[in-house]
């Protein structure tokens, strides 16, 4: 099978390990994390790759919950109807800290305690 790693950059080793492996079971792997974009602007390296994902039969994706360009990379496999498996997703994200600042507040509130200023 083709399969096309899309991710944040930071994810470059986890990236590199699941190539391994998926190349190792016999798959045709391209992850344009480790492709040289000199010469390329903003909308050349999307053209680049939407052309990976466009050659892929699946997209896997590992993901830090920030990511802009993840985001619209995940947007053209949709758009595409490829086929996604998220391999890996940030579990600490802000998103995660609002949550739990909420939860804090709310639990203060309730036993007349104000927790969340010290």
């Amino acid at each position: 099978m083709r399969i096309a790693i899309i991710g944040s950059s930071q994810y470059k080793d986890m990236i590199a390990g699941h190539a391994v492996r998926l190349i190792v079971q016999g798959h045709e792997v391209k992850a344009p994390a480790f492709d040289d974009f000199e010469g390329l602007d903003e909308l050349g390296v999307c053209e680049y790759n939407r052309s990976i994902i466009e050659w892929a039969e699946e997209v896997h994706i590992f993901w830090d919950q920030r990511s802009m360009g993840t985001i619209f990379d995940f947007g053209m496999a949709f758009a595409l109807r490829k086929p996604v498996k998220v391999v890996y997703l940030e579990k600490k994200t802000f998103a995660g800290v609002m949550k739990k600042y909420e939860e804090l507040r709310e639990a203060s509130k309730s036993q007349g305690v104000n927790k969340c200023h010290g």
